[in-house]
């Protein structure tokens, strides 16, 4: 139903900022707590929407949010959050140079829509970045998120003298904030450089899925934080978006259309991209095989945090609601032991496996091995040939005890995979988050990973994307790209540097690769350097016995390369072929400027751009935030969830902390008296 609420705005003062928040003349910003209306807890991931702006944020684990840039005037805005009442503000106020309060409190869903009338506007007086003075005992013990604390009295590293000038990064004493990134573990990336065609004309790579990076960088900005470089993986922050692309014909004898488009480089105009994209076959959710699911859940003490365990459980719950009755659930739980705490259970019994859920404690050590050998046990003993066998791993990556190197773990799940049951991998949490081990799993499990940061992410995993998560339509899917010298004297793949495989890997069916899920899409970007324009790379000296071959005639065709495809197709719930098929789709044609190209590849372009920017890539020097947030505000199209809207706003927020980070790099730091 339809509840209509008339009240008056709260004004709610927040603390100033330490440092002015950065905004365009003539805009303000929103910012507000977003709660539970019967609890008071404040809800992660929340989302709010301004339709007649297409932007959006979403609440951090304190249930705060900000979006700033907003043009002067009144909006509506829309504020939801799964198993609540979806809830609309209406002439809320923006006005510039100042924050707008905005606070919300959701109740269930039994309500209906709730649409909230304002009589007057809620006005934060303060202007955007006007400081103010605090009181000492105000400033005592206030938490500052993103910022490590020094405990009072403990011992600190002497500061370095630089030029005469000493510097040091200086915190607050006491309001004790734990550095939030101490213990999380990241693969070190090394970043594909240019190569020559004349040296290396084939480029041959794995596909991924995987948009883990994505999440877990939303959750680094949303905290007011830069991530950490290695926790941006380019191809997984550009395939964390839908892209609308055709999928393929009813008749298609493949499970995935290919699409190409050459474009600019923004960042180096002599260069231009090479947009390559897979849209999977859409499979509409009755039509999906069973799903024959094992949940390994890691109820460790260090899954006590109310953005793991607890967001764990909720987050099941929204799977638990889609499930059908084909499908069938079993929970393995492991801390200082693995048990199974819920045997195969089909979806007509839905309220025995919530409960099940909410009985789920943290406490204890990590005894992540047992626990894995438990639940592929488990789905050993209860395969079903006719539907999907999957084992799902939620946990924060933090296994010490049993077996634990990352190779052991992952000659595992690979002598595993061979039963038919694949592995995804979901994490959860912050502080201790074990990124590299969790994509190593998943990876070498024939599976996805995704990293959980609020129940909004969660809804868009497993309700969304259901069909994508759980079922995949191909397997071993191999992309190399053979490019024209007659066209191109260099190139580099951007990103996927853990998923390149040696040339002769293409048509070896024994060499694992990745798989492509229901409705998935996978879009890669060539940074292209054209034939008569200098490769930035120092190549190898000339030969001294032979010279560059002879072109044949297919290099006078116009074409800048072929994609040629390899993969096993699905040929029932959970089995593929032996055997790969082929696809080749040559791409030819001039290349288009970027302003008159598709949606799709400015889009991409876009998220690569904030992404090499993020990576402080030496690969993009002359990449800009300006430029990548124009591109992307220029391609956010339908947004039908707010996607795009929220990368937007990450990149308005990645631009602000990065300027503010410059700026303290270089401003000496006086000691106190």
């Amino acid at each position: 139903m339809l509840i209509r609420l008339a009240a008056l705005a709260l004004l709610a003062v927040a603390p100033a900022l330490a440092a002015p928040v950065p905004v365009a003349p003539g805009t303000g910003g929103l910012a507000g707590l977003v709660t539970d209306a019967d609890t008071g807890d404040p809800l992660i991931g929340a989302n709010i929407y301004i339709p007649a702006e297409q932007r959006g944020a979403a609440t951090d684990i304190h249930g705060r949010y900000l979006i700033l840039g907003l043009p002067a005037g009144r909006y509506e805005v829309q504020v939801s959050y799964t198993g609540y009442a979806f809830q609309t503000y209406t002439e809320v106020e923006v006005v510039s140079g100042q924050r707008t309060t905005l606070d919300a409190q959701l109740s269930g869903e039994s309500l209906g829509e709730v649409v909230v009338e304002y009589e007057r506007p809620m006005i934060q007086r303060d202007a955007i970045g006007a400081p103010r003075v605090m009181s000492g005992a105000e400033m005592q013990g206030r938490r500052t998120p993103g910022i490590a604390a020094q405990r009072s009295a403990a011992p600190m590293s002497a500061p370095a003298a630089v030029g005469g000038v000493m510097r040091q990064q200086t915190t607050r004493p006491g309001g004790l904030y734990p550095p939030p990134t101490d213990r999380e573990g990241y693969a070190t990336i090394e970043e594909a450089g240019f190569k020559r065609v004349t040296d290396s004309p084939l480029s041959t790579f794995s596909i991924d899925v995987d948009r883990a990076s994505y999440s877990n960088v939303r959750r680094f900005l949303t905290d007011g934080r830069l991530p950490v470089v290695d926790a941006v993986r380019v191809e997984e922050m550009v395939n964390a978006f839908d892209y609308g692309l055709e999928g393929p014909g009813r008749r298609d004898q493949h499970p995935f259309a290919v699409s190409a488009e050459i474009t600019d480089a923004p960042w180096a105009p002599q260069h231009r991209l090479a947009r390559i994209s897979l849209q999977g076959r859409r499979i509409d959710t009755e039509d999906l095989p069973p799903a024959n699911l094992v949940f390994l859940i890691d109820v460790s003490g260090s899954m006590s945090a109310p953005d793991k365990l607890p967001l764990l459980q909720r987050a099941f719950r929204l799977l638990v609601r889609e499930m059908r009755p084909q499908d069938r659930m079993a929970l393995v739980v492991y801390a200082g032991a693995s048990g199974l705490v819920l045997p195969p259970t089909d979806g007509t019994e839905k309220a025995r496996i919530l409960e099940a859920i909410d009985n789920l404690r943290a406490g204890g050590s990590t005894a992540g091995a047992a626990g894995l050998r438990l639940a592929y046990q488990t789905a050993r003993e209860h395969f079903d040939p006719h539907a999907t066998n999957r084992v799902i791993l939620a946990t924060d990556g933090d296994f010490n005890v049993g077996v634990s190197s990352d190779a052991e773990m992952q000659r595992l799940v690979e002598e595993e995979r061979e039963s038919g049951v694949f592995l995804s991998v979901l994490g959860f949490g912050t502080g201790n988050v074990q990124d590299a081990k969790m994509e190593t799993l998943a990876d070498h499990g024939n599976g996805n990973y995704a990293y959980i940061d609020g129940i909004r992410e969660a809804e868009r995993v497993f309700v969304r994307e259901f069909g994508g998560t759980l079922f995949a339509i191909a397997k071993d899917v191999k992309i190399q790209v053979e490019f024209n010298p007659a066209q191109v004297a260099g190139y580099r793949l951007i990103g996927y540097e853990n998923r390149a495989l040696a040339n002769e890997d293409f048509a070896d069916d024994q060499k694992d690769a990745g798989e492509l899920g229901a409705g998935h899409t996978v879009t890669a970007l060539y940074e292209i350097v054209p034939r008569g324009v200098e490769v930035p790379t120092a190549g190898v000296d000339g030969l001294r016995y032979q010279t560059t071959p002879d072109l044949t005639e297919a290099a006078e065709s116009g074409e800048w390369l072929p994609v040629r495809l390899r993969y096993k197709p699905a040929t029932g719930a959970g089995t593929f072929a032996d055997a790969s098929v082929r696809l080749d789709v040559p791409v030819a044609g001039r290349a288009v400027p970027l302003a008159r190209a598709s949606e799709a590849t400015r889009w991409a372009v876009a998220v690569t751009e904030a992404s090499l920017l993020l990576r402080e890539s030496e690969y993009a020097p002359g990449a800009t935030w300006d430029d990548a947030l124009a591109l992307a505000r220029g391609a956010r199209g339908a947004d039908a969830h707010g996607d795009r809207a929220e990368f937007v706003r990450l990149i308005e927020t990645a631009a602000a902390l990065a300027a503010t980070e410059a700026d303290r790099r270089d401003r000496p730091v006086a000691l106190g008296d």
